[in-house]
């Protein structure tokens, strides 16, 4: 599955989901199809699901929103783990990404 504009790409390959460009949408409806193909990878109930965010130059407050949302939707199945990526060369990242340590504890948050 892949969704893709002129301005960011998302994409998963198995349980991994990637995120490229600059997602700038507005508001909750708007992330709605990228919440359906995370949901739906959730709900295949893999061991872990990657979100690999290394080439996401710029997330809004809503796409934030979004992460955080899915991340409190993985807490509540103990049994699958939950990897995120991210990049230290991208500023909003190493700010942003280990607010969702708080959210789940259990996050293996990987930020390099």
């Amino acid at each position: 599955m892949e969704i893709k504009t002129n301005e960011y790409r998302v994409w998963a390959e198995g349980a991994t989901i990637h995120y490229e460009g600059t997602m700038r949408l507005s508001g909750t409806d708007a992330y709605a199809p990228i919440m359906a193909m995370m949901d739906d990878i959730l709900k295949s109930k893999p061991a872990a699901i990657v979100l690999d965010l290394t080439e996401l130059e710029f997330l809004n407050s809503s796409g934030i929103n979004l992460l955080a949302k899915f991340t409190i939707e993985v807490r509540k199945q103990p049994d699958i783990g939950m990897v995120v990526k991210g990049s230290t060369r991208i500023p909003w990242q190493s700010k942003s990404l280990p607010n969702l340590k708080k959210l789940h504890p259990a996050v293996d948050l990987m930020i390099a």
